[in-house]
C-alpha cells in the first residue's frame, strides 16, 4: 500500500499536534511540606482540607495542566526535616512548586533550594517578615506579625489602653510582634511597662500572669503560635484573675476557631486583631465554610485554612500564567489580586506577601450557641509592615 505525499503530510501534522498537546497538558506536581504528625499535626490537616475544598470547587486542571499535590510530613518545627523533604520532592518527585511551611525555621531551611532549582514556594503560614528576604522565590498567602501587631497597637491606643505589657513566645514571629506593637503603641503615646518573652514549648503561664497582674498594666498584648499554647495562655488569663482585675486582653490567633469552643464562655469579650474569621460576612466565605463542612464534617475554618486555600488560588494562577517555568511564575504573581473568603487580597510585588484587611474581632456567642470571632472594625489594605527591602 502506498500513500500520497499529501496524506503523509496530514498524518505527520496530526502526530505533531497530538505530541504538542500531550506536552502542553503535562502534570505539574506541587509539594506541600507541613506537620501531619505530633502535637502540631492540625496544621497539615487544615492545609490539606483547604486544598481539598479548592480542588472540589475549581477542579484539578488549569491552563491545560493537571495539578497533583504531594504531601510530606516534617513532624513540627524541624529545619533539617523540611530541607530533606524539599530535596526529595524536587529530585525524586520532580515537583515544580513547593508550598505549606507552617513554621518559620521550616521555610528558611528550603530557601537555598528554591533559588537553586528556581522553584516558587508558597508559604501558607510562617509569619516572620524576614523569610521572604531569604529567597526571591518565596511568596506568602498568610500574614506577617507586623501586619497584625501595628494595627492592634493603633486600635489599642485609640480605645483606652494606656499601659501595656507584651507577652510573646520567644522566637522570631513573637519578637516581630513585640517590636511592631511596642513601637507603634509608644509612638501613639502609650507606655509599654514590660516585655515578657515566654519559652516556645511551655504551657505553664501562671508565673507570667502574676507578673502581668502586678505590673499595673491595663492591657496585655500577646502572641503565641496557634495550638496548645494559645489555648493554655487564654485559659490562664482567666484562671489567674486578669480579666476580673481589669486587665484587657488583646491578641491575634489566641482565640483560634479550632480551640474557641473548648475555651468556653470565659473567652467571651476577648479582642484580637487578625486577617480572617470563619464568620466573615461574604458569600465567598460562606461557600468556603460550607464546602469544608461538606467534605470534612466537624472541621472548622481558621487562619491555616485560609492561608492554604488562597495558596492554592495563587498556585493555580501561576501555573495558568507560566506552566512549570518558575521564574516566569514569580514575575506573573507580582501584583496579582483576587477576592478571597477573607476579603480582597493583592500580592505585593516587593515583599511578595499579600496585602489584606486586618479585622478587630471580639468573641461572641453565635446564634447556634457556638463561640465566634465577630469582626467589628476593619483596617483596610495592610501590607507587610516589617519588610525592609
Amino acid at each position: 500500500m502506498t500513500f500520497s505525499k499529501s496524506t503523509l503530510y496530514l498524518v505527520a501534522s496530526a502526530a505533531f499536534f497530538v505530541t504538542g498537546a500531550l506536552a502542553q497538558a503535562e502534570t505539574i506536581k506541587v509539594g506541600v511540606i507541613a506537620t501531619f504528625s505530633g502535637p502540631n499535626a492540625i496544621w497539615g490537616k487544615q492545609f490539606r482540607e483547604a486544598i481539598d475544598v479548592y480542588v472540589a470547587q475549581h477542579g484539578d486542571e488549569v491552563g491545560g495542566h493537571k495539578i497533583q499535590f504531594i504531601y510530606k510530613d516534617v513532624g513540627g518545627p524541624n529545619a533539617d526535616a523540611s530541607k530533606a523533604a524539599a530535596q526529595e520532592l524536587l529530585v525524586r518527585d520532580g515537583v515544580k512548586y513547593l508550598a505549606g511551611f507552617d513554621f518559620t525555621p521550616n521555610a528558611v531551611a528550603v530557601a537555598p533550594l528554591t533559588k537553586q532549582a528556581k522553584v516558587p514556594a508558597v508559604i501558607f503560614n510562617a509569619a516572620t517578615s524576614s523569610i521572604n528576604k531569604q529567597s526571591d522565590f518565596f511568596l506568602r498567602t498568610s500574614f506577617t506579625l507586623t501586619q497584625l501587631a501595628q494595627p492592634a497597637a493603633e486600635w489599642a491606643a485609640k480605645n483606652g489602653s494606656k499601659k501595656v505589657v507584651t507577652a510573646v513566645s520567644d522566637y522570631n514571629p513573637g519578637i516581630d510582634a513585640e517590636t511592631a506593637f511596642s513601637a507603634s503603641f509608644e509612638k501613639d503615646g502609650g507606655a509599654v511597662l514590660e516585655k515578657i518573652r515566654m519559652p516556645l514549648q511551655t504551657n505553664d503561664f501562671a508565673p507570667f500572669m502574676q507578673r502581668i497582674k502586678s505590673s499595673g498594666a491595663d492591657t496585655v498584648f500577646t502572641f503565641l503560635p496557634v495550638g496548645p499554647a494559645t489555648f493554655a495562655f487564654t485559659k490562664a488569663y482567666n484562671e489567674n484573675g486578669l480579666k476580673a482585675a481589669g486587665v484587657s486582653f488583646l491578641g491575634g490567633g489566641e482565640t483560634d476557631e479550632t480551640t474557641l469552643d473548648a475555651l468556653g464562655d470565659q473567652a467571651i469579650g476577648l479582642v484580637t486583631a487578625y486577617h480572617y474569621s470563619d464568620v466573615h460576612d461574604s458569600a465567598l466565605n460562606k461557600n468556603f465554610v460550607a464546602k469544608l463542612q461538606e467534605l470534612h464534617p466537624g472541621s472548622r475554618a481558621n487562619m491555616a485554612s485560609i492561608g492554604a486555600y488562597d495558596g492554592a488560588e495563587l498556585l493555580y494562577r501561576m501555573i495558568k500564567a507560566a506552566g512549570s517555568d518558575g521564574k516566569k511564575a514569580i514575575e506573573a504573581a507580582k501584583g496579582m489580586e483576587w477576592e478571597s473568603p477573607r476579603g480582597p487580597v493583592k500580592m505585593d510585588p516587593v515583599s511578595r506577601t499579600v496585602v489584606q484587611n486586618v479585622y478587630l474581632r471580639r468573641v461572641e456567642k453565635g446564634a447556634d450557641g457556638k463561640l465566634v470571632n465577630r469582626e467589628f472594625a476593619t483596617v483596610p489594605n495592610v501590607p507587610d509592615l516589617g519588610f525592609n527591602p
